[in-house]
């Protein structure tokens, strides 16, 4: 896809914020991403990691019968930097099983966390979110003083992030994907949530959160946010990039106004980057990528 083809597609969308939450809802009620079928040649896979191999870059997995192609068996599987990063022995995963040319080499892909509590969370929360989201109908978008919703994600390290473990901080927020291609959207976004980080520490603000929620949960994984974050040299102490159910996501980005929707196998999406104050309502909004980070950390000072 090209550069050019992305920014024209966002220049010409970013009006429709400012026609409020009908056009920010309609958007969010059509599919953000593609369906999530397993491709051919792929098959998906549950299972518990028993070892880790950092070296051979290899994860052991003591896997379940996979339907029309293996009994359960403990296998050895390549994964990418970022999966290996944050797996664990006794982990329960889901993932998709890549075989490779010849039909060895087996490399495990799209790897999401799989346990019980975590998972019931999460979707008791986005369930939540899906509730709340409809019955604030035409007026799901929130305005600058009104009270971010409750959500629960994933991290960039598999771990479920609730919303209420931000309260009483201050918390940076906007929504970017791993593989936008505009150095004007995204990358722009993040480059300037870092140089808040640290403005921010030299400030002495203690109390900053930033969070960037993907705008494509069908390919950020949270080995992929993981991997995105190592590869920019990125302070995750306080910086947590989430992923999640694609309808969590949706509903999101409805109650933040953001209008994101996939055409072909381009993302076309809008930029706003929120202020959230301590006791969880939005003080301040900035739509688009020219804001400065100076000005939000003086608002923090205040």
């Amino acid at each position: 896809m090209s550069t050019r083809s992305a920014w024209v597609a966002v220049v010409f969308v970013i009006p429709l914020l400012s026609g409020c939450s009908k056009q920010a809802e309609s958007a969010a009620a059509r599919p953000l991403v593609p369906a999530a079928a397993v491709a051919p040649g792929r098959y998906p896979l549950t299972g518990e990691i028993l070892r880790i191999d950092a070296a051979r870059k290899v994860v052991v997995v003591r896997h379940d019968p996979i339907k029309d192609y293996m009994p359960a068996m403990t296998m050895e599987f390549a994964v990418a930097e970022g999966d290996l990063a944050i797996a664990q022995p006794g982990q329960r995963i889901r993932a998709e099983l890549v075989p490779g040319k010849d039909g060895g080499d087996f490399r495990l892909e799209k790897i999401w966390p799989d346990e019980r509590v975590a998972a019931d969370t999460v979707a008791a929360l986005a369930l939540q979110l899906r509730q709340d989201t409809h019955a604030r109908g035409k007026g799901a978008y929130r305005e600058v003083g009104e009270t971010v919703p409750d959500f629960a994600l994933y991290d960039q390290s598999g771990r479920v992030v609730q919303s209420s473990r931000f309260r009483g901080k201050q918390i940076m927020l906007n929504f970017i994907f791993t593989r936008c291609p505009d150095p004007k959207m995204c990358p722009a976004s993040t480059a300037k949530m870092i140089a808040t980080q640290q403005l921010a520490r030299a400030a002495g603000v203690t109390t900053l959160e930033l969070v960037s929620i993907t705008l494509d949960p069908a390919f950020d994984t949270p080995g992929v946010l993981r991997e995105y974050a190592s590869l920019r040299g990125i302070e995750t102490a306080n910086f947590s990039f989430l992923t999640g159910p694609e309808t969590a996501i949706r509903d999101l980005l409805t109650q933040f106004g953001v209008i994101a929707q996939f055409k072909g196998d381009l993302l076309q999406h809008t930029l706003a980057t929120l202020l959230i104050d301590a006791n969880g309502k939005i003080a301040h909004r900035a739509d688009g990528s020219a804001w400065e980070p100076q000005d939000f950390v003086a608002r923090m000072k205040r």
